[in-house]
């Protein structure tokens, strides 16, 4: 923004204009110096080893090497790095406390023809700056992904758009479960606004270990195929 060669305005003069010093414009970054660059080393050779470790965790390793670190300049390294670890997310399945809960009205059903139940599920994408979310409409017999979208928000939009999709696709379905704790999905469902006549079957605590069987790891390969 700052042009040195401008004839009419000299330097201090677009400094002020700009409000900020002068010193600022002639001040040169410097890099990171030769002990912290071999700590950078260390922590990238460390973490391919260990990718769950984090600051703490890579603290002590470096002092236990005999390196005089504390937590405050690792973590302004592995952030100058990129590095973030892997551990485990927190449940936010589980209900609170004191919440109603339902009867699961699918046990003992007989799932034996397409179009008999459908479902559907909501993921988050982690990305290098916040995070994506992917809606996916399940056949329950064929296991097939009928219809997905992604969106940037949780609105209640890009759900109505999947489950039209499908319905447009492949015709309505005979039941529709759907976690009724999801407050973005029961947005798009009979009653909200939507143009689909489906009976929904709602629940409100984790589902049996069959319907998660169909749910978990569907969306690997739609990533895969899709978006990779």
């Amino acid at each position: 923004m700052i042009e040195p060669n401008n004839s009419i305005l000299s330097i201090g003069q677009q400094c002020k204009l700009l409000s900020i010093s002068r010193s600022s414009f002639y001040y040169t970054a410097k890099g990171e110096t030769a002990q912290n660059l071999d700590l950078m080393r260390r922590i990238d050779e460390q973490f391919l080893e260990t990718p769950f470790f984090g600051v703490r965790q890579m603290t002590w390793h470096l002092r236990n090497d005999g390196h005089l670190v504390n937590e405050k300049r690792i973590r302004r390294l592995m952030r100058l790095m990129g590095l973030m670890p892997i551990y485990q997310k927190p449940n936010t399945s589980r209900p609170a406390k004191g919440h109603k809960t339902h009867p699961y009205l699918l046990r003992g059903l007989r799932v034996e023809r397409p179009n008999q139940v459908w479902c559907s599920d909501i993921t988050y994408l982690p990305m290098r700056r916040g995070f994506l979310y992917l809606v996916a409409i399940m056949d329950w017999h064929t296991r097939k992904v009928l219809a997905w979208r992604i969106s940037n928000t949780l609105e209640a939009d890009f759900c109505v758009e999947a489950l039209n999709e499908a319905i447009h696709k492949f015709g309505p379905p005979e039941i529709m479960n759907t976690p009724s704790r999801d407050i973005r999905f029961a947005n798009a469902l009979p009653g909200n606004g939507s143009r689909i006549s489906v009976h929904v079957l709602r629940l409100d605590r984790p589902a049996p270990p069959i319907r998660r069987a169909h749910l978990n790891g569907w969306e690997g390969p739609l990533l895969r195929q899709h978006l990779h």
